[in-house]
């Protein structure tokens, strides 16, 4: 098969780097036959992990780089100084047109910086936010922003509803997707000026099926389908609900362990908490897409292990194949007329 949908991963970015990165590409040309992975990064490295493995030669090509992006590093600074880095490498092949996709576990100020400055927004578009899976009980939810945009204004988060309500309904299959602003009250008058200035907008938009304000209690019971702030707030959401769960299974683990009797009781129980947690899990929704760009910009945690890797880079299967970006372009191109 020649038509690959091609992906640009960043070899080198996140704390498992080489190794956890290289299996996820792995496994993902293993599970799908439509992708091709160009891995980025330092290329005695990712060949000895890549040795490891059996795949499809022709799915994988490893594009030796010489420096890399480090996390603590200023991000603009980094993509101008370093171009023969592997973040900066995977943009560019994105930008040329080589690959469809961009995927990265390394420096989320790199890849923002870059997927705006390299990448480029489409037309039309304002700001581009992240835009990440949060798992509830109802099934998930999608948070945007998440840390792209600290300082949003009302039209942008009018945007972002647009593209959010456009990606659940073709890349998730959520048909009229349910649009809620965070805010710390359900009433409309409630709020700082940023939430207060965006209800009306929101409220009087044909184009999405807006709720009202989600209380951050609400987020996990699965209030909306989609949940829009500024990335100051959805930044805090995202980590205090990855707190949260940690510390919710250490207590529930410590629980278990506290006597015989609760041991016992963990045994009959396992499987079926263990399904529950994996429910709970963000690593099977793949990473962060950064809509509104020329092509697909996906960032994954710093932390990610190879099933992140892996199901971001599937995630690109459906983004291109339901041709996201033309959607969101054209949608925006009418409101301009």
């Amino acid at each position: 098969m020649s038509d690959y949908i091609n992906v640009a991963l960043d070899g080198m970015g996140g704390d498992n780097a080489p190794v956890e990165i290289v299996k996820g590409a792995v496994d993902a040309v293993n599970e799908s036959k439509k992708i091709r992975v160009y891995i980025t990064g330092y290329e005695d490295l990712i060949n000895a992990e890549l040795a490891k493995y059996t795949y499809n030669k022709e799915q994988i090509i490893v594009v030796p780089t010489t420096e890399m992006i480090e996390m603590a590093e200023p991000p603009v600074l980094a993509i101008r100084k370093k171009k023969d880095s592997s973040i900066v490498k995977a943009l560019n092949m994105v930008k040329d047109g080589t690959c469809d996709a961009y995927v990265s576990a390394g420096s989320t100020g790199a890849t923002l910086v870059g997927g705006q400055v390299i990448v480029g927004k489409l037309k039309g578009v304002e700001r581009a936010p992240f835009a990440p899976i949060l798992p509830t009980l109802n099934g998930f939810s999608l948070l945007i922003d998440s840390g792209a945009n600290v300082d949003a204004r009302p039209s942008h988060l009018l945007q972002f509803a647009k593209m959010g309500t456009i990606y659940m309904e073709s890349v998730l299959g959520i048909k009229n997707p349910t649009v809620g602003i965070i805010n710390i009250g359900a009433e409309e008058e409630k709020g700082n000026a940023l939430v207060k200035e965006t209800f009306p907008l929101l409220k009087n938009c044909p184009d999405i099926n807006f709720i009202g304000s989600v209380e951050a209690r609400e987020v996990a019971h699965g209030a909306a389908d989609i949940l829009i702030c500024e990335a100051f707030t959805g930044n805090v959401v995202i980590k205090m609900y990855e707190g949260v769960s940690s510390a919710v299974m250490k207590c529930i683990k410590k629980a278990f362990m506290s006597n015989l009797k609760s041991k016992i009781g963990a045994l009959l129980v396992k499987k079926s908490v263990k399904d529950a947690v994996k429910g709970f899990s963000t690593e099977s929704h793949g990473g962060a897409p950064m809509l509104g760009l020329n092509g697909l910009v996906v960032k994954t945690h710093g932390s990610s292990k190879s099933i992140e890797i892996k199901n971001s880079i599937l995630q690109c299967i459906t983004f291109k194949e339901q041709n996201i970006n033309q959607k969101i372009k054209e949608k925006l191109s009418v409101e301009d007329n």
